[in-house]
Protein backbone atom coordinates (compact mmCIF):
# COMPACT_ATOMS: atom_id res chain seq x y z
CA UNK A 1 0.00 0.00 0.00
CA UNK A 2 1.17 3.22 -0.70
CA UNK A 3 1.05 6.11 2.16
CA UNK A 4 -1.46 7.94 0.59
CA UNK A 5 -3.61 4.88 0.74
CA UNK A 6 -3.17 4.36 4.60
CA UNK A 7 -3.60 8.27 4.81
CA UNK A 8 -7.03 7.71 3.44
CA UNK A 9 -7.82 4.87 5.55
CA UNK A 10 -6.53 6.88 8.77
CA UNK A 11 -8.93 9.69 7.68
CA UNK A 12 -12.25 7.30 7.23
CA UNK A 13 -11.40 5.49 10.41
CA UNK A 14 -11.11 9.22 12.45
CA UNK A 15 -14.49 10.09 10.60
CA UNK A 16 -16.32 7.34 11.52
CA UNK A 17 -14.90 8.02 14.75
CA UNK A 18 -15.76 11.73 14.80
CA UNK A 19 -19.63 10.53 13.54
CA UNK A 20 -20.34 7.60 16.50
CA UNK A 21 -21.58 9.50 19.04
CA UNK A 22 -24.33 11.23 16.86
CA UNK A 23 -25.48 7.83 15.25
CA UNK A 24 -25.97 6.54 18.71
CA UNK A 25 -27.90 9.47 19.64
CA UNK A 26 -30.11 9.18 16.45
CA UNK A 27 -30.56 5.13 17.19
CA UNK A 28 -31.54 5.93 20.63
CA UNK A 29 -33.96 9.27 19.88
CA UNK A 30 -34.78 8.83 16.07
CA UNK A 31 -36.46 11.94 14.56
CA UNK A 32 -40.12 11.34 13.20
CA UNK A 33 -40.95 12.42 9.72
CA UNK A 34 -43.52 15.00 9.53
CA UNK A 35 -46.17 16.06 6.93
CA UNK A 36 -44.22 18.02 4.97
CA UNK A 37 -41.02 16.62 5.33
CA UNK A 38 -41.08 14.29 2.15
CA UNK A 39 -42.33 16.95 -0.15
CA UNK A 40 -39.56 19.16 0.39
CA UNK A 41 -37.17 16.66 0.20
CA UNK A 42 -38.67 15.43 -3.55
CA UNK A 43 -39.08 19.20 -4.33
CA UNK A 44 -34.55 19.14 -3.93
CA UNK A 45 -33.93 15.98 -5.33
CA UNK A 46 -35.45 17.50 -8.49
CA UNK A 47 -33.72 20.45 -8.52
CA UNK A 48 -30.48 18.81 -8.36
CA UNK A 49 -31.65 16.74 -11.29
CA UNK A 50 -32.85 19.70 -13.61
CA UNK A 51 -29.39 21.16 -12.66
CA UNK A 52 -27.78 18.51 -13.51
CA UNK A 53 -29.34 18.30 -16.79
CA UNK A 54 -29.11 21.82 -17.67
CA UNK A 55 -25.38 21.46 -16.79
CA UNK A 56 -25.09 18.78 -19.60
CA UNK A 57 -27.30 20.44 -21.82
CA UNK A 58 -25.10 23.57 -21.61
CA UNK A 59 -21.54 21.51 -22.24
CA UNK A 60 -23.25 20.02 -25.63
Amino acid sequence: MEWSQIAWAGLMAMMLLAMWPAYRRWRENPVEAESGDWSTALFVIGFVVLFVLLLIWSVQ
